[in-house]
């Protein structure tokens, strides 16, 4: 198994490792990743986008299952002004038109290797390297958004599921192709939240409310067996269940979402009131939501307020993102 010093380390600690595993320190430069796209090619605003009248909220969580290291807290009182995100996560399809224009090339296929869920690999796969901390995630060569869980794999029948095993670096090259770019840490909570004040999830405080999924996470017994009891064992389209106050779908669960800030567990403490948009400079950018991976036995980072970090040139079988706009 690869332990935190190789190029696969889980980010060199358990905090993030078993959830957001990072490339690590060898996560050196590459060549460019293709020829820039002109503007003609460049798509309209996607009519997904949806507006979010700005406002204040409380920010953070004391939640009682918080790692420490994740820095959820304190809670603070934040304002946000108005902005516009997207009701859905960008889709196969999306980021299919984006590589057909710009020749992009993904941090995940420029490395030859993503971190690909062991659940899903065939019970014949070939071994691979594992993050120690965490050995369900596998290192899989051949693995990228084209292939999700590997060269076996294809998107064949899932161009309206969450595209995955793209990087931080990767999605912002997305955003400056379809003129967008991605949310703030506090504007992401502030709009997965749908207007409800200090509530657990986007829709209230019960995990699946009158018996019924509200989001894709995992059942059973981690990592073992997935229930799939919310009809999901994997990604689920980017339109699944219903959306929260301000109209978004999947704002937890499904897949982690890349914010634009440097991830600092002690932020919160020093954060401006009015608009924070991160540190200055970090080693980890933000993501946030949790992912179908998610399971209360290990990982309860499928609440609004919950965050999580991971290097900018990590791709997993199990992070995306969604856009935003300035009015």
């Amino acid at each position: 198994m690869l332990d935190p010093e190789t190029r696969a380390d889980g980010s060199g600690t358990d905090a993030h490792g078993c959830c957001a595993p990072s490339r690590g320190p060898a996560a050196e430069a590459h060549p460019a990743r293709g020829p820039a796209a002109s503007r003609d090619s460049r798509p309209s605003e996607p009519e997904t986008l949806v507006l979010v009248p700005g406002g204040h909220f409380a920010m953070g969580s004391e939640h009682a299952g918080a790692d420490p290291a994740d820095g959820e807290g304190p809670v603070h009182e934040v304002e946000v002004p108005s902005f516009r995100i997207d009701s859905v996560a960008v889709d196969n399809e999306r980021f299919a038109a984006f590589v057909d224009a710009t020749g992009h090339r993904t941090d995940a296929e420029r490395y030859g290797w993503s971190f690909v869920f062991a659940g899903h690999l065939p019970d014949d796969f070939p071994d691979t390297a594992g993050v120690a901390a965490a050995p369900w995630w596998r290192q899989v060569l051949g693995a990228d958004w084209r292939h999700p869980e590997g060269p076996h794999s294809t998107v064949e029948g899932r161009a309206g599921h969450p595209v995955v095993h793209v990087s931080w670096t990767d999605a912002t090259a997305y955003c400056a192709w379809s003129g967008t770019r991605l949310p703030t840490e506090a504007e992401w909570e502030y709009a997965a939240r749908g207007g409800l004040e200090g509530a657990t999830f986007p829709w209230g405080d019960e995990l699946e409310p009158g018996g019924t999924h509200r989001m894709n996470v995992f059942q059973g017994q981690f990592p073992g067996h997935d229930t799939a009891a919310d009809g999901y064992d994997g990604t689920a389209p980017v339109t699944a269940y219903p959306p929260n106050g301000h109209g978004l779908h999947n704002m937890t669960g499904n897949v982690w979402e890349w914010c634009a800030d440097w991830h600092d567990p002690g932020y919160y403490r020093r954060s401006p009131r009015r608009a924070p948009a991160g540190p200055e400079a970090g080693a980890h950018r933000v993501m946030r939501g949790g992912s179908f991976l998610c399971h209360a036995s290990y990982c309860e980072r499928y609440r609004v307020a919950a965050r999580s970090g991971s290097d900018p040139a990590s791709s997993t079988g199990h992070a995306g993102f969604r856009v935003a706009a300035n009015l």
